[in-house]
């Protein structure tokens, strides 16, 4: 299933989760970007990283996006064959996230060189205190394989209904020093210190602002 995700083909499927995430995120579980013009510049090949808070966080990241983005999900996702199909129409890579599955990485490179944008959740499940300091490796391995730009996004609080949340998008985080250097145990660590840095930096500029949450 992971291989036929990643398709240059369209599907209703996922012009339909478009016009869901436009009604939901435009008024039920309303949005605010900061940086919203650099998602809707987005080009492939590049990868979108974020922290994790709510089941539909993927709709926040590719809202914004025009074109088609392939995502990586945990395979725990894909609980029968119904959810298995819908997954796989909206690009969803399946990874095992307790083993090394290489099957998943080669996928995400693929997709990579087929000029898409390639949305992780670099925590692998859903985190609600210490943003991005749990990181998979698989991340860091991905982008560097790939060498594809490598964009945060920090969300502030999750989804609620008619309660707005607060979306940043930051710079592209640099390492093609770290690329001239090989792709090895050493680099793909420093990549992940890297991206901790930049979220704690997110966190300190953007998240201490937040006002506290309405009971």
């Amino acid at each position: 299933m992971a291989s036929e995700a990643v398709t240059e083909k369209k599907n209703p499927v996922y012009a339909a989760a478009r016009v869901f995430g436009a009604l939901l995120l435009g008024g039920l579980m309303p949005v605010r970007y900061h940086g919203k013009e650099k998602l809707r510049a987005l080009e492939g090949p590049c990868v979108v990283i974020s922290n994790h808070l709510h089941a539909l966080d993927p709709f926040i990241l590719a809202w914004p996006i025009r074109g088609e983005c392939v995502f990586l999900g945990k395979k725990e996702l894909a609980k029968n064959r119904l959810f298995t199909w819908v997954l796989e129409k909206l690009h969803c890579i399946l990874v095992d996230r307790h083993n090394t599955d290489m099957e998943a990485m080669r996928n995400c490179v693929k997709a990579l060189r087929m000029n898409k944008v390639l949305v992780i959740f670099p925590e692998g499940t859903r985190h609600h205190e210490g943003q991005m300091e749990q990181i998979e490796n698989g991340t860091s391995l991905i982008v560097l394989r790939g060498k594809a730009p490598l964009i945060p996004v920090y969300l502030d609080r999750p989804l609620k209904f008619f309660r707005r949340a607060e979306v940043w998008v930051g710079d592209p985080i640099p390492f093609d020093d770290l690329i001239e250097r090989g792709v090895n145990r050493e680099t793909c660590g420093e990549l992940n210190d890297r991206m901790r840095e930049t979220y704690r930096e997110m966190v300190r500029l953007h998240g201490e602002r937040q006002p506290a949450e309405k009971p």
